[in-house]
């Protein structure tokens, strides 16, 4: 790379951007014997370098084109500077220019270490600033001015054009600067893998904005190494030693070498007493984390006294005795550290964690916690040895305490404690606390968060803060009764807690309730009317019977699991997209508008009744699952359920008593599957199914299919005349039809015996030989069953010819809608029909009190 004259054709490109006329300097390009191919790869390179080379230029200035008042790219002067640091003055001479340009690419090449001046990635700033005068860059090239360059016997040879540029100066190490900013999201055992590509990575790797935080957590590194490294990088802030052998002497370095360290994090080892005396000397330190380890031999007083330390972290250390006096100190954890003496002089001190100090005593953890006036959060769980009394103090002392975490403390009860502006309070696992510790939780009216996991001995909570959000009630055995009282609850955990019979919650605002779950074996009733903000139910309650959802309608997700319900609406749900239902008595279910409701397992094996309407994203492999879950399934409506697809539907043999199933308003285009899976069948709506062809239905009046088929609606739909009236013809066991708006209906002549003809005369006049040979009228054909024909907004239908005898009086409803704004000639032959004719009549006296009178004869 270093003697490749491409590359150096390459940056010539963005030096070289000066002259301005037909006589400026040319622009050599070098061909390598690879590329000898022909003129006219030779001129098709020359084209994609120069193009992709100005609208590189013309990204990196980006939309400032238009800032600068230029428009096109003529006649516009620019002085642009991308160097970041490189310098160099411009020129005003095109051939200045080139000498300068090649003159610091031969540099570049001969020495590849990034010329970066600790560059920020903000680019909206940085690059303001380097970027002086904004134009474009090049003219508008034409296919006459680009290079034209043969190659004949092995020998390249390169012919110069005349390349129209404007008057600018680009000097970049832009491949350097790039790199830097990439390198920035590498961590260091990367940055190391990366210095073994080449001497250019390994100095961009190198770096020493890459190696502010010397990290070498749980990794072999000797004195020596850690030596080098600490004098290679002298400005290093941040060091990480954690689990590396010798930490004793590798600290030692690292205070002595690196004046700026801020961070500091050791642990997995010993520390000797010269450590904690030469802090003192390291001023830029702010926080020290030491974990795991062992503070001088274990017999002495360690003092650890620093004047800019705000972060302390002693975790899980051994040390008999700790002095600590650090004026600047803000946090302080001495968790799971064996000391049975502490003494604090930090007067800034706000957080302080003494968690699982068990040899802490109870006068330690009081005089430690009551020197720390500002104190606004203590940890002192599983502190065994902690009364009322330190806690009584600690309330009179820190007046701003606001997090108390006191879990793991038998020996407290709270009764005679009054902290009025906690905020946070969790006592899990305190056997002290009872019903009677409810009258000093009360007093902390700015409580907002309570935790009482398992406090085997509180049989009832109630409480009337207005500020709490968060309550949580875990494995409380003897837990009865819960009487809250919030204006902003937002969040109730009960969970098995067996002996819980009541749940009352009075609120202004539970609008703001959004999370509830509930754990019981003995919750038998919930109500959640009108809590319109939640968002995520859980419900494990087996005997759970009722529960009320009225008003829940930003519901998300839902889990049932298990409960003892009987039925469920949460149709009343349309956000809800996650259902989990396990009700081992439920027999009906109704999801009607979910439309969101994607994912749903139901596992209810009494279940007999789902209605799904306008759930559009249920998907087949929701549905199979559910038929597999609940085989018992009766009745089953999944209209306006578009995602439903063959596989879906197959699934229904899985279901041996459907006998209802409605598909309107659905994509179908072909019901095999339903004939195949649905033998036992006696409910099949259609309506609006305008994607069904005329022979879908063959099967039925064909085939056999469906043979229990009695109620069939093709309302809406687009059949066309002559399969409907094959469909009438052929599916003798139907008793209810449904036709309304099908528009392609016409008059309807359906059956008639060739011996009623003198009949069908005297109302409808003479019917010549052609319709019989057309097949209107049928002799000797079966008994129909059909009962009950719709045909509302068929605005084509003008006579309706039905034969008695066909029909064995049966038919008792003809519905059918007369336009107001018309007249149409409707004539029914139903002589010998008691039902029809009394429906005729009151038809009759209906139309004459509307004005219709004429419509019926």
């Amino acid at each position: 790379m270093e003697t490749d004259d491409s590359e150096l054709g390459f940056w010539s490109t963005f030096h070289n951007v000066g002259g301005g006329g037909a006589e400026g300097e040319r622009l050599r390009l070098q061909g390598s014997g690879e590329r000898a191919n022909g003129n006219e790869r030779n001129e098709g390179f020359g084209v994609d370098f120069n193009q992709k080379s100005e609208n590189f230029l013309q990204w990196i200035i980006g939309s400032r084109h238009s800032a600068s008042g230029g428009s096109g790219s003529q006649g516009v002067n620019v002085d642009v500077n991308l160097n970041l640091g490189l310098g160099g003055e411009s020129s005003c001479s095109s051939s200045s220019t080139i000498a300068t340009g090649r003159e610091n690419c031969d540099r570049d090449i001969q020495n590849k270490r990034p010329k970066i001046h600790s560059f920020s990635l903000d680019w909206g700033t940085n690059f303001e600033n380097e970027i002086h005068d904004l134009a474009p860059v090049h003219e508008e090239v034409g296919d006459e001015d680009l290079p034209d360059s043969s190659i004949t016997g092995g020998n390249a040879r390169n012919h110069d054009d005349t390349l129209k540029i404007a008057d600018s100066e680009v000097r970049m190490d832009l491949t350097d600067d790039l790199l830097h900013m990439v390198f920035t999201f590498l961590d260091h055992i990367d940055l190391c893998r990366a210095a073994r590509v080449c001497r250019q990575w390994r100095d961009a790797s190198s770096h020493e904005d890459f190696w502010r935080y010397l990290n070498f957590e749980n990794r072999f590194i000797s004195v020596q190494q850690f030596d080098d490294m600490c004098r290679r990088y002298p400005n290093a802030t941040a060091v990480n030693i954690y689990g590396a052998p010798a930490i004793h002497p590798l600290v030692m370095k690292a205070i002595s070498s690196l004046r700026n360290l801020e961070v500091l994090t050791l642990g997995k080892g010993q520390l000797g007493e010269t450590f904690f005396q030469a802090l003192t000397d390291c001023h830029m330190l702010k926080s020290l984390t030491i974990n795991d380890a062992t503070l001088g031999n274990g017999i002495q007083e360690i003092p650890i006294y620093h004047d800019r330390l705000h972060d302390l972290q002693i975790v899980k250390c051994r040390v008999l005795r700790i002095s600590i006096r650090c004026p600047q100190l803000e946090t302080l954890s001495l968790k799971r550290s064996s000391m049975p003496h502490a003494v604090l002089n930090c007067p800034l001190l706000r957080e302080l964690d003494i968690a699982s100090c068990h040899k802490l005593s109870d006068a330690a953890i009081r005089s430690a916690a009551t020197s720390c006036p500002l104190l606004e959060s203590l940890d002192m769980s599983n502190c065994s040895c902690v009364s009322d009394e330190t806690l009584r103090e600690i309330a009179m002392t820190c007046g701003n305490l606001h997090i108390l975490d006191a879990s793991y403390c038998p020996n407290i009860s709270l009764e005679t404690v009054r902290l009025p502006m906690l905020t946070v309070l969790k006592l899990h696992s305190c056997e002290g606390i009872t019903s009677a510790s409810m009258a000093a939780i009360a007093s902390s009216y700015m409580l907002e968060v309570l935790e009482l996991d398992n406090c085997s001995l509180l049989t009832s909570v109630s409480l009337d803060l207005p500020r709490l959000k968060n309550i949580r009630l875990v494995h409380c055995r003897k837990f009865v009764d819960l009487n809250l009282r919030s204006s902003v609850l937002s969040s109730i955990t009960v969970s098995n807690c067996a002996s819980l019979q009541r749940i009352s919650i009075t609120s202004n605002a539970l609008k703001s309730l959004t999370a509830v779950s509930f754990c019981s074996t003995s919750l038998v009733s919930l109500s959640l009317a009108g809590c319109r903000a939640i968002t995520s139910l859980d419900l494990r309650c087996p005997y759970l019977e009722h529960v009320s959802l009225d008003g829940c309608d930003h519901l998300e997700r839902a889990s049932f699991s298990p409960v003892g319900l009987r039925s469920l609406n949460l149709g009343i749900c349309p956000k809800l997209n996650l259902l989990h239902v396990e009700a081992p008595l439920m027999v009906s279910l109704e999801l009607k508008g979910c439309g969101v409701l994607s994912e749903a397992l139901i596992d209810c094996p009494l279940l007999t009744s789902l209605d799904a309407s306008f759930c559009s994203q249920l998907k087949d492999d929701c549905l199979s699952a559910t038929t597999s879950s609940c085989p018992l399934i009766e009745s089953l409506v999944l209209m306006s359920c578009p995602s439903v697809g063959p596989d879906g539907l197959l699934s229904l043999r899985c279901l041996p008593h459907l006998t209802y199933l409605d598909l309107s308003y659905t994509f179908l285009v072909n019901l095999q599957p339903v004939f195949d899976s649905c033998l036992y069948l006696k409910v099949l709506k259609l309506q609006a199914c305008k994607y069904l062809s005329d022979t879908s239905l063959e099967p039925l009046y064909k085939g056999g299919a469906l043979p229990a088929l009695c109620e069939l609606d093709l309302s809406y739909g687009t059949l066309c005349q002559s399969a409907i009236e094959e469909l009438l013809a052929g599916c003798m066991h139907l008793t209810h039809v449904s036709l309304n708006g099908c528009v392609n209906m016409h008059d309807l002549d359906w059956g008639f015996h060739v011996d009623r003809l003198s009949e069908i005369s005297t109302f409808c006049g003479s019917l010549d030989s052609t319709s019989l040979e057309n097949g209107l009228l049928y002799k000797d054909q079966p008994c129909r069953l059909l009962q009950n024909l719709n045909c509302v907004g068929c605005p084509n239908i003008k006579k309706q010819l039905l034969l008695v005898g066909n029909f064995e009086a049966r038919l008792s409803k003809i519905d059918q809608s007369f336009p107001s704004d018309i007249f149409i000639e409707h004539e029914f032959i139903a002589r010998g029909m008691p039902e029809f004719e009394t429906h005729l009549q009151q038809l009759g006296t209906t139309m004459t009190q509307t004005g219709k009178d004429e419509s019926m004869n």
